[in-house]
C-alpha cells in the first residue's frame, strides 16, 4: 500500500472515531441519567444503549486501526514509539469494551427483570461504565493520541509541527485532569475538564482531516517507501 493510501485510510479511521463516539455518548444518556430504570421503571433505554454499543464496537476497530494501519510508516522513525502507540490504543479499546459490557449488562438485567427490586445494581453498572470511560477515552486517549502520536508527528515532521503541538498540549491536559477526577479534585463535567479536552479534540480531528486531504508531509521517514521493488517492472511486462 502506498504512503498516500495509508495516510488517507488512517485519516478516515480517525474521523470514524468521532462519528461513532459522539453519538454513542448521547445515546447512553438515558441510562447514565437514570440508573434506577434498571428496575423497569421509567423510559426504556434499551434501543439507545444497543445502538450506542454497536457504534462503540465500530469505534474499537477504528481506534486500533489508527495505530495499526500507519505502523509501517511510524516504525521507520521509531519502532518503540510506533509499538507504544499501538499498545496505548489497545488499552484504550479494552476500557471502551468494559464500558460496553457494563451498559449491555444494564439492559439485560432490565429486560430479564433480575434487578426489579434493587436499583443499586443500576448505580453500580453505570459507575463501572463511567470509570471505564474515564480510564480509556478519558486518560489513555490523551496518552496515545496526544502524548505519543503528537510527539511522533512533531519529531518526524509527517504533519505540520504546529498541528502536532496541539497534541503535545492536549494529551497531558487530558491525563492531568483525568487523574484529578480520580482523586475527586474536579468534577467530570466541570468547565475545567471541558477546557482541557479542547486542544486534544482539535488535534485529533485536524490530524484526521489533514491526512485525508494532504497525506503525510514529505519527510526522510518516507524515503524509498513508494519505490517499486526490484524486478517489479519486469514482472508486469
Amino acid at each position: 500500500m502506498s504512503t498516500r493510501r495509508i495516510a488517507t485510510l488512517t485519516g478516515w479511521l480517525m474521523v470514524v472515531t468521532f462519528v461513532t463516539s459522539i453519538p454513542a455518548a448521547f445515546l447512553y444518556g438515558p441510562m447514565r441519567g437514570n440508573p434506577s430504570s434498571i428496575t423497569g421503571a421509567g423510559a426504556d433505554p434499551t434501543a439507545g444503549v444497543a445502538l450506542a454499543a454497536l457504534l462503540e464496537l465500530i469505534l474499537i476497530v477504528a481506534n486500533v486501526g489508527t495505530a495499526v494501519v500507519p505502523y509501517v510508516v511510524f516504525k521507520r522513525y521509531s519502532e518503540g514509539l510506533a509499538l507504544s502507540y499501538v499498545a496505548a490504543r489497545l488499552i484504550e479499546a479494552m476500557f471502551i469494551a468494559i464500558g460496553i459490557i457494563a451498559a449491555l449488562a444494564f439492559v439485560f438485567m432490565r429486560q430479564e427483570g433480575t434487578a426489579a427490586t434493587d436499583p443499586g445494581l443500576g448505580e453500580a453498572l453505570v459507575a463501572i461504565y463511567w470509570q471505564a470511560f474515564l480510564i480509556g477515552p478519558g486518560i489513555f486517549a490523551g496518552v496515545a493520541n496526544g502524548m505519543i502520536l503528537g510527539y511522533l508527528m512533531f519529531r518526524s515532521g509527517l504533519v505540520p509541527r504546529g498541528l502536532a503541538v496541539l497534541g503535545l498540549i492536549g494529551g497531558p491536559l487530558i491525563v492531568i485532569t483525568g487523574v484529578a477526577i480520580m482523586f475527586n479534585v474536579i468534577e467530570p463535567g466541570s468547565p475545567l475538564r471541558a477546557l482541557a479536552t479542547a486542544p486534544e479534540f482539535v488535534w485529533e480531528l485536524s490530524f484526521g482531516i489533514y491526512l485525508i486531504v494532504k497525506g503525510f508531509k514529505p519527510s526522510p521517514v518516507l524515503a524509498g517507501m513508494d519505490a517499486a521493488p526490484p524486478g517489479a517492472r519486469g514482472a508486469r511486462s
